[in-house]
């Protein structure tokens, strides 16, 4: 199957999971989407859809979301030097090395949400995710894991942890965007045609995790399905790097 229309296969499934769970829009699309394009652009271009996923299940819902302040300033302060740490990796890194380490990422979130489970993360823990998050998100944009062991040891309710991660991944996604511009990395602007086929898969995905959240919510599964689509984003991303 082509490259691209794999790509938009996962865009739609990860804006889904996203929004159905509040984590795993990169995660299962950036894989994808590394393997359609070179490494900038796939950044640049998962920046803008990260900013359509994360913006409608914040603001599209006809809800009052409820991000918990403090540790929204002090993820997004502290993820401010990382991104142009992740820049340095992505300039610095070759387009299969860095799908590798998108699928290791992946991984390392399911590895992240194990060890998390049961313990309590101390507050200087924050800044330190924060730094990471950034890293990750400029050089394979794949900057959950960190924010997910910090914010799941922080015994945060489930509504509110997704409100919060999505309101973090909203100021990375802008932070992103100007550690690009400010270090003149003009290939990660995306192509007009990814943007006008993968934007409206984006939206279509997040409309229909929507109903997927309430039902996880009351429901349970919600462990289930991330970990099989995680599980699914690895094999897929490591077969492409192979290819």
């Amino acid at each position: 199957m082509d490259a691209i229309l794999l790509a938009a296969i996962g865009v739609a499934a990860g804006a889904a999971l996203q929004s159905a769970t509040g984590f795993g829009f990169a995660l299962v699309a950036a894989p994808l989407v590394f393997a359609a394009g070179e490494p900038a652009e796939a950044v640049g271009l998962m920046t803008l859809l990260a900013v359509v996923v994360n913006g409608l299940i914040l603001l599209g819902e006809r809800r009052r979301p409820r991000p918990l302040g403090r540790e929204c300033a002090v993820l997004t302060a502290a993820a401010a030097p990382g991104t142009v740490a992740g820049i340095v990796v992505l300039r610095a890194l070759d387009a299969v090395t860095l799908q590798i380490a998108v699928s290791v990422g992946v991984v390392a979130t399911l590895l992240a949400r194990r060890a998390a489970q049961d313990r309590h993360a101390p507050a200087w823990a924050g800044p330190l995710a924060g730094f990471a998050s950034g890293a990750l998100n400029t050089s394979t944009t794949t900057s959950g894991p960190p924010l997910l062991l910090y914010l799941t040891g922080r015994g945060i309710e489930p509504g509110r942890l997704r409100d919060t991660v999505i309101v973090v991944f909203l100021g990375l996604s802008a932070l992103s965007a100007v550690a690009l511009w400010a270090t003149a990395t003009t290939e990660a602007v995306p192509a007009a045609r990814d943007v006008l086929l993968l934007v409206p898969l984006a939206v279509a995905g997040q409309l229909t995790g929507r109903p997927l959240f309430r039902r996880l919510a009351h429901g349970g599964g919600y462990e289930r399905v991330l970990t099989a689509m995680l599980l699914v984003s690895v094999a897929v991303g490591l077969a492409t790097a192979i290819a």
